[in-house]
């Protein structure tokens, strides 16, 4: 079975693999939204919510660490909330120096910032349990399902199959660069201005025949009746497992919710 390098969604017979779609992607935006309503230091919360996580991966089959080891993704974004550390009033823990400027970083500070950071690092890993136990066709048919707006479940499916129609043509450019720039050394020719300059046609190239053949796509579809709806056929109804796991899981968020606000 070929499974391009883009596509999250790893093949499996696990019983998480088996569940609707519609199921999974209504607990995990329940589950996104239990985190974020979670108190700020609720530290015994975050340990739940983890447990939480780890017992989704577990039901997944792929082992413990595959949604730990991608989370990480979310690691540059954190950058963003770090003024949160000399922002927030509070007790001063410590002072950093930053050319002429004294920065003090504060308790509430900190707080805050471990709390973004463990919220966002919960939520990613749920997220990529999503995408690698479900395909994205199965994600769009569950989203029209659960009410989302027919215009962006169809831009979601055009980003994600020109992703690899892009991924295709860079490719292609990328191997055209080595068959022309080989040196008797066995090393790429050029200098470091000469890959910079090259690099850059390739991208501008790149964007060209991306374009053109995304129209060509866009004239094809339209020539076989596409008129903005991706159709699928009528889905089944939910069995009683699938709705006794909706309700329970469900149930389990909830009750995790009030147990966060109780704690906090």
């Amino acid at each position: 079975m070929h499974i391009h390098p883009l596509d999250a969604y790893r093949f499996g017979e696990s019983p998480l693999h088996r569940l609707d779609a519609r199921v999974k992607l209504s607990l995990v935006l329940l589950f996104i939204l239990c985190v974020s309503l979670t108190p700020t230091g609720a530290w015994p919360a975050y340990v739940f919510l983890f447990t939480l996580v780890l017992s989704v991966a577990a039901a997944s089959e792929l082992g413990l660490t595959y949604a730990l080891k991608r989370s990480f993704l979310v690691l540059p974004f954190l950058f963003a909330a770090l003024p949160l550390l000399v922002t927030t009033r509070g007790s001063v823990l410590a002072e950093v120096s930053l050319g002429g400027w004294s920065l003090e970083v504060t308790a509430p500070g900190l707080e805050r910032f471990l709390s973004i950071a463990l919220k966002s690092w919960l939520a990613v890993q749920m997220a990529v349990l999503l995408t690698a136990t479900t395909p994205l066709p199965d994600i769009l048919v569950a989203m029209r399902a659960l009410g989302v707006p027919r215009l962006l479940v169809a831009i979601l499916g055009l980003m994600w199959r020109y992703i690899f129609v892009l991924a295709d043509e860079a490719l292609r450019k990328m191997r055209a660069r080595e068959a022309r720039s080989a040196s008797a050394g066995g090393k790429g020719g050029g200098t470091i201005t000469w890959r910079a300059r090259v690099a850059g046609q390739m991208v501008g190239s790149l964007f060209l025949r991306g374009y053109d053949r995304s129209e060509r796509i866009y004239h094809a579809m339209l020539a076989r009746g596409y008129d903005g709806t991706v159709r699928s056929l009528p889905l089944k109804p939910l069995s009683s497992t699938e709705r006794v796991v909706l309700g329970t899981g469900i149930a389990i968020l909830f009750s995790l919710l009030l147990l966060t606000h109780f704690l906090g």
